[in-house]
């Protein structure tokens, strides 16, 4: 299943996708079709009716009885409320999060490339929400830069509350994924690694969606995820790919390790690594594509 914020007259309006018609909004469900299906699993108590917005709905786990009400009811939603797939725009599908996580060094490649020695634990660090950008919304490059690079990343989305788990169970507290964007001051982190907070923290560093990609359309029984493809583009030609098996730490280790650390919250972001990070400048389009969970492209323009 999916889901995004259809924008529409400049306004975002969250949506499910209907894959027989189009993007549907959530405001056009019936609330009939909807009733009756979160269950609190520790008291039995049954929620009125499901959130409206995505945040809300990765708040329930998007779990089967969820994923089934939501494309029941838009099945059956009016013709005239359906965006056509292919004609839709599509913003960031939120623009608050308790927490950003960011990996850096993930992919064994990439570090190679770097001629950088691999950290034997996960090397990790927190971005801020004013750092959210939708697709086609433009990276801005700030003045206190002169080397931004782009890095393309599977984004992990939390759905239940994960603390001290296994990596055996990791995965099932992970709801979705989607197409990540990872910006960074290059220059600024060169002059002293203590400063990765600051490289990273400019606004509009950290482009999101458009589409989250519920984890049952992704996840292989076998070999979790390690089979999508993640690669940055640049100006419309591959710059890196690399699949998510080439990782250091793969999905599972970065969930259990964390949740080792702090409890994990639903709505939490884990971006996961980049197989290779590109330099923008003003006017460049960087972009990331992961088959089977979407593509994302977003202009870079010099600060004003």
């Amino acid at each position: 299943m999916r889901l995004a914020n259809l924008l529409l007259d400049g306004v975002e309006h969250p949506a499910v996708l209907d894959p027989a018609r189009g993007w549907v909004p959530l405001a056009a469900l019936a609330d009939a079709a909807l009733r009756d299906v979160m269950v609190d699993e520790a008291t039995g108590v049954r929620a009125p009716v499901l959130p409206r917005d995505v945040p809300g709905l990765i708040a329930t786990g998007l779990g089967p009885a969820v994923r089934a009400a939501l494309l029941e009811a838009a099945a059956s939603a009016p013709d005239a409320s359906v965006v056509d797939r292919e004609q839709a725009m599509l913003g960031a599908p939120f623009r608050r999060a308790r927490m950003l996580w960011g990996i850096g060094l993930n992919y064994l490649a990439h570090a190679r490339d770097l001629d950088a020695p691999h950290p034997d634990e996960p090397a990790s660090f927190i971005k801020g929400d004013h750092t959210i950008v939708g697709p086609g919304e433009p990276i801005v490059l700030p003045a206190e830069s002169e080397r931004v690079t782009a890095e393309a990343e599977l984004g992990l989305i939390i759905g239940r509350t994960a603390w001290q788990v296994d990596e055996s169970d990791a995965l099932d507290h992970v709801a979705a994924v989607l197409c990540v964007l990872d910006q960074t001051a290059e220059d600024i982190l060169q002059r002293n690694p203590r400063f990765l907070t600051r490289s990273k923290n400019f606004p509009t560093f950290l482009a999101l969606g458009g589409e989250v990609v519920t984890t049952d359309e992704v996840r292989r029984a076998d070999t979790g995820l390690d089979h999508l493809r993640v690669s940055t583009w640049h100006d419309g030609v591959l710059h890196r790919e690399d699949t998510v098996a080439g990782m250091a730490f793969g999905p599972e280790a970065l969930v259990a390790f964390h949740s080792r650390v702090f409890p994990l919250q639903p709505g939490d972001v884990i971006s996961t690594g980049t197989p290779g990070a590109v330099v923008i400048r003003d006017g460049d389009t960087a972009g990331c594509r992961i088959p089977g969970v979407g593509t994302l492209e977003n202009p870079a323009r010099s600060a004003p």
